[in-house]
């Protein structure tokens, strides 16, 4: 049990130091945790020593170490977003019998980082690795409704960044943001492929930031709106499962 406690108070600590603009003393670092001075200094000592902690002894401050970013590269090379989301996608798409994917936001394009065919279902140009412009898909659109309106618009400051077939504006853009969030799902009619639509909702992190979202393709001639609302269901459902997991 001391053990289990010596363990929570270095993750409360490293979390403390995390989310701070520059190094603190270790005065200050007892007061966030609670802790006497003296256990916080054997506490540093331990994640200096383990490379988890920098000792800037000119301040007399603390900060993170070289070892914090060893786990974030370990983390990005499990590919958690992936290896969770993926079973989920597979299950979309058998139980809907339609195409999935899931896309992230990279710039003001979207890249697919998973792509689940059904038997049966038209061919798609997107595929695993495949980039597209953000403002002409789904999920796309999806991601950028649920961004802060100030991000949204640090992306598209001007018309001159828009692409042919999607909002010509950046006034364009937030118009049809405003109309994702009121719909609940975004919807793409004929941008990519002109006899396919897609509707997607996005992932949402534990603080709610949008990390992803998932998408289902269909064709146009067999969907009508009841069918396209069901589906959109699908998505979200899948989306806020996976956004349990993260």
């Amino acid at each position: 049990m001391a053990n289990a406690t010596a363990a929570g108070h270095a993750l409360r600590a490293l979390t403390h130091l995390a989310s701070r603009a520059e190094p603190v003393p270790a005065a200050h670092l007892a007061r966030a945790l609670g802790l006497p001075r003296s256990s916080t200094y054997h506490l540093l000592t331990v994640l200096v020593e383990h490379g988890y902690v920098v000792h800037y002894a000119e301040d007399r401050a603390y900060g993170l170490g070289s070892a914090v970013h060893e786990l974030g590269a370990g983390y990005q090379r499990q590919d958690p977003l992936q290896r969770l989301a993926r079973p989920h996608v597979e299950r979309l798409v058998d139980t809907t019998t339609h195409n999935a994917h899931l896309a992230v936001l990279t710039g003001r394009d979207v890249l697919y980082v998973i792509e689940e065919r059904a038997a049966g279902r038209p061919s798609l140009v997107t595929d695993v690795g495949v980039r597209l412009p953000a403002t002409l898909t789904a999920s796309g659109l999806a991601v950028l409704a649920a961004l802060p309106r100030r991000q949204v618009t640090a992306l598209y400051p001007s018309a001159a960044v828009m692409v042919d077939g999607g909002p010509e504006t950046p006034s364009a853009l937030r118009r049809e943001l405003v109309t994702t969030r009121a719909r609940g799902y975004a919807l793409e009619v004929g941008s990519i492929q002109p006899e396919l639509s897609s509707v997607a909702s996005a992932v949402r992190d534990r603080d709610r930031h949008p990390v992803a979202a998932v998408a289902i393709t269909f064709r146009n001639e067999e969907i009508d709106q009841v069918a396209q609302a069901e589906l959109a269901s699908a998505t979200q459902r899948v989306a806020e499962a996976i956004g349990s997991r993260l």
